[in-house]
């Protein structure tokens, strides 16, 4: 299967992926007990009031109706309206997006060469003592969940020894103003992820060095570095690419958890505020929009899988 046959057929899957998350999302907020029309009424709801926040915000309408209409929007790139701030969800979205884009953007940008580094160094020293000791610590790490490493770190990093602020509380709206404040959310996000994909790139990295065309390679008289980096590496690296995505994946969910222990302000903070205040459609587009990122993301690790390894894809 060619290449670009294969990534029409991967969109036009996403597309369909997309649209069914939409849905289920849909039904599922649908489903949440309440109503809110009568959160946004106040604390001593009156019944004309309630059923004119109805009516307004169109909740009076059949639930097919209003699914038909927000694929619609959806489809033109309109989000709606929040129930409790009355502006544009895109707007919303847009105010808590950049805390959670440098959150991301850094985890990921420090996640590959720290994972591929580590990897490599535990394969080509295999069963010695950095191989034991970063095998020990990667399984260590992996065991330990995000709030409950927050807490630790904060305890002893923060509290105890002041080196970094606990919360992101006072700090300025771009957070790469005070670098000091993203540390250990960032060391939070780093490591799970590089503990799954080191050992990955280490078990992809033993296999390649123990094939045919690495020990033929070798027999040649090639550099050691040049039979690293050239040959063994991009096969074992496919894995990893893969496991990319997924690790973007539970990034999302991640970063949620990490916005609340150290109270940063994004997009992970916006959901639990949502939910708690039935913001509808805030939520709907929230994981509208964690949907279509899963499905972009798995797409380009799969593309670059293929780019590693053609024959990985099938």
């Amino acid at each position: 299967m060619s290449l670009a046959r294969y990534t029409l057929r991967r969109l036009l899957l996403g597309v369909a992926q997309v649209i069914a998350v939409a849905t289920l999302v849909f039904v599922l907020t649908e489903a949440l007990p309440g109503d809110a029309a009568v959160v946004l009424a106040g604390d001593i709801p009156d019944e004309e009031r309630i059923a004119q926040l109805r009516h307004a915000l169109e909740l009076d309408r059949p639930a097919a109706e209003r699914w038909a209409g927000w694929l619609a929007g959806l489809a033109r790139g309109d989000l709606g309206v929040s129930l409790v701030s009355g502006r544009p969800v895109a707007g919303v979205l847009a105010d808590g997006l950049p805390p959670t884009l440098v959150l991301a953007g850094l985890t990921l940008l420090l996640l590959v060469p720290i994972s591929v580094a580590a990897g490599v160094a535990a394969a080509v020293r295999q069963g010695r003592a950095l191989d034991r000791v970063l095998t020990t610590v990667t399984v260590g790490l992996y065991s330990i969940p995000e709030f409950a490493l927050g807490v630790v770190l904060v305890t002893v990093f923060a509290v105890r020894l002041g080196w970094f602020p606990p919360t992101a509380v006072g700090a300025p709206a771009n957070l790469l103003q005070q670098p000091a404040v993203l540390v250990l959310p960032i060391a939070v996000l780093l490591a799970r992820p590089v503990c799954s994909i080191s050992r990955l790139v280490r078990a992809g990295m033993i296999d390649a060095l123990g094939s045919g065309y690495v020990v033929h390679a070798r027999r040649l008289g090639l550099p050691r570095g040049r039979v690293l980096l050239t040959h063994a590496l991009p096969n074992a690296l496919a894995p990893g690419a893969q496991q990319l995505a997924r690790t973007t994946d539970w990034l999302l969910g991640g970063v949620i958890v990490v916005e609340s222990v150290f109270v940063i302000p994004g997009l992970g903070t916006l959901l639990n505020d949502s939910v708690a205040a039935r913001d509808i459609p805030v939520i709907q587009a929230l994981c509208v929009v964690f949907a279509t990122t899963t499905v972009v993301v798995n797409l380009l690790a799969d593309l670059a899988a293929y780019r590693l390894a053609p024959g990985a894809l099938t």
